[in-house]
C-alpha cells in the first residue's frame, strides 16, 4: 500500500473543473463519451491515478495506491451497457469501479482537439517545429452583437473578455467597436436606465462585436448581463463558418532538418518507441513537412497531402489506405497506443502544477493490447 498524505482535500467536481481547463469537454467530438462515467462529482478525493486505459488491472492499482479516481485518456465506457454482468472486459471494470468507489474520468478527443493537447505532444516528441492544426473545427464560433452608451462600452467589452470572447488565433482581446444613434421608449412597465417611461429617447451608442467558442455562450451572456447598464440588454447572437485555427484533429509542422524517408522512420521508432511500422513505399524525395494524428487517423489521409506533408504518421490503417498515398507522401502506422503513449504523462503534468500539494500518480499499468514479436 502506498502512504499519500494529503495537504489539501478535493471532491470530483473540484479535480472536473482543472480537468476542463485541460481539455473542454466541448472540444469532444459527438461520436465520444468524455468526461466523469463513473463516480459522483460530490465524492472526496483520495488520490487520482492517470491512464491511458482504465482497464480492471489499472482499478486494482487504484486502490493499491489509495486513489479513488483514475483518470484515463480513452473511455472505458464507449458503447451503450444494456446489461453490467461481468461477461467482458469493460463489465468487469465498471463493477470493480464501483463496489470499491473509483471514479473514472476520460479525456479522450476533448483532448485531441486541444491545440496543446495529443497530437501537440505528438510533434513535440519527434522533434516538429512550427506546428498548426491539420483539421480545423468547424460549426464552433459564434458572434455576439450588442449595444451600449459610451460610458459603459470598456466595462461590458472588459466582461466579455474575462469570459472568454475576443480570442482569435494568438490574439486576445479581440472586437470590432462602432458609433451610432439607439432609440426606444419604455412603456409603463419599464424603468429605464435614461429618460423616462413613454419618452421616445436617442442616445449615442457604441456597437461591440465579439466572437467566442459556441460552448461559452452562457458564461458570455451572464457576464454581458452583469456588466450592461440598460435594463432591457439588446444583443445579437449569430453562428459563424469560420474555421477555428486552433482546435481540431491532427497537426502538422516541420522537422529542423530534411531526412531520408527510411532515416526519418527510424527515428519515429525510436523516439515512440514503436514495436514495429507499417509504412507505403518510400518516396524519392526527403522528408520534412510531417502530419500526424494520434490514434485511428486514415480519414485525413487527404487532408494531409492537401496540406503538403512529406510524410503522415497515424495509426489503425487497414490494407487499401496505404494505396491513398499514392506516391504523394510516405504513409505510417506506427501503432495506435504509440502515437498517443505520452499523452498520459502530460496529464499528471497539468495537474500536478495545477495541484501541486495532491497525491497524482502515473500509472505503472502498460495497457497496450497490441504485442510484437
Amino acid at each position: 500500500m502506498v502512504d499519500i498524505k494529503l495537504v489539501a482535500k478535493m471532491k470530483i467536481k473540484e479535480i472536473i473543473a482543472i480537468l476542463e481547463q485541460m481539455a473542454p469537454t466541448a472540444y469532444a467530438e459527438d461520436f465520444d463519451n468524455v468526461g466523469l462515467l463513473v463516480g459522483s462529482t460530490d465524492s472526496e478525493i483520495t488520490g487520482i491515478l492517470v491512464c491511458h486505459d482504465a482497464l480492471e488491472t489499472v482499478v486494482e492499482e487504484a486502490i493499491s495506491k489509495n486513489c479513488n479516481m483514475v483518470v484515463c485518456f480513452h473511455p472505458i465506457l464507449f458503447s451503450p451497457l444494456k446489461k453490467i454482468t461481468g461477461k467482458n472486459y469493460v463489465e468487469r471494470t465498471i463493477i470493480k469501479a464501483i463496489k470499491n468507489d473509483i471514479a473514472i474520468y476520460a479525456v479522450h478527443t476533448a483532448l485531441d482537439n486541444h491545440r496543446e493537447g495529443v497530437n501537440k505532444i505528438f510533434c513535440d516528441a519527434i522533434g516538429l517545429t512550427n506546428s498548426k492544426i491539420l483539421i480545423p473545427k468547424t460549426n464552433f464560433i459564434q458572434k455576439l452583437v450588442t449595444y451600449t452608451i459610451p460610458e459603459n462600452a470598456e466595462e461590458v467589452r472588459n466582461a466579455l473578455f474575462d469570459a472568454g470572447a475576443g480570442n482569435i488565433g494568438n490574439y486576445e482581446n479581440c472586437s470590432f467597436n462602432s458609433q451610432g444613434i439607439g432609440t426606444y421608449m419604455g412603456n409603463e412597465n419599464s424603468n429605464p436606465e435614461i429618460g423616462e417611461r413613454f419618452e421616445f429617447v436617442q442616445n449615442t451608442e457604441v456597437k461591440i462585436e465579439v466572437t467566442f467558442e459556441k460552448y461559452l455562450q452562457p458564461r458570455i451572456l451572464k457576464a454581458l448581463f452583469n456588466a450592461h447598464t440598460y435594463e432591457e440588454v439588446a444583443y445579437e447572437i449569430y453562428d459563424l463558418t469560420n474555421t477555428h485555427q486552433n482546435i481540431g484533429l491532427g497537426m502538422i509542422g516541420e522537422l529542423e532538418r530534411e531526412m531520408q524517408p527510411l532515416e526519418f522512420l527510424e527515428m519515429v521508432r525510436d523516439k515512440m518507441k514503436c514495436g514495429g511500422i507499417r509504412h507505403s513505399a518510400l518516396v524519392n524525395k526527403k522528408i520534412r513537412k510531417v502530419a500526424v494524428l494520434g490514434g485511428s487517423g486514415s480519414f485525413a489521409i487527404s487532408d494531409a497531402i492537401r496540406a503538403g506533408a512529406d510524410a503522415f504518421l497515424t495509426a489503425d490503417l487497414k490494407y487499401h489506405n496505404f494505396y491513398e498515398a499514392d506516391n504523394q507522401l510516405l504513409l505510417a502506422d506506427i501503432g495506435h497506443f504509440e502515437s498517443e503513449r505520452y499523452t498520459k504523462n502530460y496529464i499528471v503534468d497539468f495537474l500536478t502544477k495545477k495541484i501541486p500539494n495532491f497525491a497524482i500518480i502515473l500509472s505503472d499499468e502498460n495497457t497496450n493490447p497490441v504485442k510484437y514479436l
